[in-house]
């Protein structure tokens, strides 16, 4: 195969994103013999979720702002391809795009930093934890309400430069875009599952170009398997409970030998778990997974009930009552 064109990426101008996208391409020079870096244009593209950088992501339109004009630029055909973090894409794809790659998942935990050195569990009561996503709130409020929640956005050198002026106690971010910045040793405590199961898709990075491009060919080689399968089923799960991108729902799928473990969280906006179910299955059942989850937690709670935790209708920040 010969690559004379050179092929376009799209990615939002962050470092975040150029360290996911420099990992792709590596992988796909050492991988894939008539690639080289060379072969790459990298075209940096202003997302509406990073223009508003200070707004409440859930009042604008939520994590699907992140993706929403890397996606145009395909569809146009601006860019060749685009990278995302796969916890940025909406449960439902549009239909004349698909990701034909996946990287492979790092660790898919959230961590804490706080400015004292302590954990969750041991900071001090009335302390300011900065988070923008309103899984974490919900999850901060289930674990302590005796903390206060402050809004917090911004890149991940933004967040941390506003922890450090002491505008904040304690910030959550995911393991994953620390890992590939080289930033973990700001971590404090990476957080146990059991109080902070992730969002879906959480780790894992997706390439995306228009469907049955060229590309999914070319880079079949390194698309990451265990991955897709686990990220599919997560999104099969959101998918089936029609979960906005706001919602407080946690979904996590492992692979372990030839079985699909994959484990569902539904919160109220107040902090209590409505839902948490576990289901197991042979891989080669995988792809049912999430929705059969996904019926469970209807039948358990009705849709009405889980499409009006798409809105939270109280402030974001959160003020304890010690």
């Amino acid at each position: 195969m010969n690559y004379q064109d050179k092929i376009t990426i799209g990615i939002r101008d962050s470092k975040l994103s150029i360290a996911q996208t420099s990992e792709f391409i590596s992988l796909a020079e050492k991988s894939i013999k008539e690639i080289n870096k060379n072969s790459f244009d990298i075209r940096f593209i202003k997302t509406s979720g990073d223009i508003h950088d200070t707004e409440r992501l859930d009042r604008i339109g939520g994590k699907g702002l992140f993706i929403k004009e890397i996606e145009e630029s395909i569809l146009s055909n601006e860019v060749d391809i685009g990278v995302h973090s796969m916890k940025d894409m909406p449960a439902v794809n549009n239909k004349d795009l698909e990701i034909f790659c996946y990287m492979n998942r790092i660790n898919n935990s959230d961590v804490l930093i706080s400015n004292s050195g302590k954990s969750l569990k041991t900071i001090d009561s009335g302390s300011i934890i900065g988070t923008s996503s309103v899984r974490r709130r919900a999850q901060i409020l289930s674990y302590r309400k005796d903390l206060n929640i402050k809004l917090l956005r911004g890149n991940v050198d933004t967040r941390i430069k506003k922890l450090r002026r002491n505008e904040y106690d304690a910030i959550i971010l995911a393991h994953a875009g620390l890992k590939r910045l080289n930033m973990e040793s700001e971590i404090t405590e990476i957080l146990s599952h059991k109080h902070f199961l992730p969002a879906g898709g959480q780790g894992a990075i997706g390439i995306q170009s228009k469907v049955n491009s060229r590309f999914k060919k070319i880079f079949k080689d390194i698309n990451d398997v265990q991955t897709e399968i686990k990220i599919n089923a997560e999104r099969s799960f959101l998918k089936t409970i029609n979960a906005n991108c706001n919602s407080p729902v946690s979904v996590y799928a492992k692979l372990e030998n030839q079985e699909l473990i994959m484990q569902c969280q539904i919160l109220s906006h107040a902090g209590e778990l409505i839902f948490n179910e576990s289901m197991c299955k042979n891989v080669s059942e995988g792809q049912n997974i999430g929705k059969e989850l996904g019926n469970k937690a209807i039948q358990q709670l009705g849709q009405d009930t889980i499409d009006k935790l798409d809105k939270l209708e109280d402030d974001f920040n959160y003020t304890s009552k010690r």
